[in-house]
């Protein structure tokens, strides 16, 4: 009988320990969307974040892009919490409380680390081709489920290339900003337009939106490339009643705009 009874303990303590270990091995699994099929990318940090950054992956094929996420480019590691499809499957590469690798260096409002205050997604496009409906219809319910689930302000869905201008240009100029607006989410202007009241300055409600100043052509041809579907460098005819559009949109938000950046000297 005692040989059947240490038998018994020893299966029970090793049964124990299996589910200890079971349990461990859960825990460390982090958590990710179920809307999306997990490729896990080792190049990320811990972080918060506060708005959605839209890039474009400017490659030919999503096989190539979860490979250079999960990996590095010619710059160096590379990732991004999604990627979406040119058919609209999304990929999870980077769990949403972590930092990923996407942003770079730039500003947009008074937050500069944006790596630690975004979430990056990617979607496949070689940066010269209309962004496909199917990959739209996708962006919108994983913008949907983001928003909601870490309290994301929905207007603060912005491009690299609004928080990058004198380095980034995606997502390109075919970016259906509008669609994306109309399903409520990112800033557009609505119509019918008004006429800015005198003394309205252009400049100031750029910055309000987020812009960087620094450098003021980047920051034109990005706004222009977002709200205008070009990259023209200096100010046109009907930006200043745009302007004027957003600015009251972002003043009538219960939280409030972004903080602006302290506005250098423009040359």
């Amino acid at each position: 009988m005692p040989p059947v009874t240490s038998a018994l303990h020893r299966s029970l303590r090793a049964a124990a320990l299996s589910s200890i270990l079971f349990a461990a091995g859960c825990a460390s699994v982090p958590p990710h969307n179920p809307l999306a099929q997990w490729h896990p990318s080792p190049n990320y940090n811990q972080r918060r974040a506060q708005l959605i950054v839209l890039h474009h992956t400017q490659q030919d094929s999503v096989e190539r892009s979860l490979q250079t996420l999960r990996t590095r480019n010619s710059q160096g590691q590379v990732s991004a919490h999604y990627l979406i499809g040119d058919d609209g499957r999304i990929f999870q590469l980077v769990a949403d409380d972590q930092r990923a690798w996407h942003a770079g260096a730039g500003r947009w409002g008074d937050i500069s680390d944006l790596n630690s205050a975004s979430i990056g997604i990617e979607l496949d496009n070689d940066g010269t081709e209309p962004f496909s409906d199917a990959q739209i219809d996708s962006l919108i319910r994983l913008l949907a489920d983001l928003t909601k689930r870490l309290s994301i302000p929905p207007y603060l869905v912005v491009a690299h290339g609004d928080i990058a201008p004198t380095r980034k240009t995606d997502p390109s100029v075919l970016f259906p900003w509008q669609r994306l607006a109309q399903a409520g989410y990112g800033l557009w202007p609505r119509a019918p337009l008004s006429a800015p009241p005198p003394g309205f300055d252009a400049w100031a409600a750029l910055r309000l939106i987020g812009y960087d100043l620094r450098e003021p052509g980047a920051a034109l041809a990005s706004f222009h490339r977002h709200f205008r579907g070009n990259e023209a460098r200096e100010w046109q005819a009907g930006d200043a009643e745009i302007l004027y559009d957003l600015q009251r949109q972002l003043v009538a938000l219960p939280d409030g705009a972004p903080t602006p950046l302290p506005a250098p000297p423009l040359r």
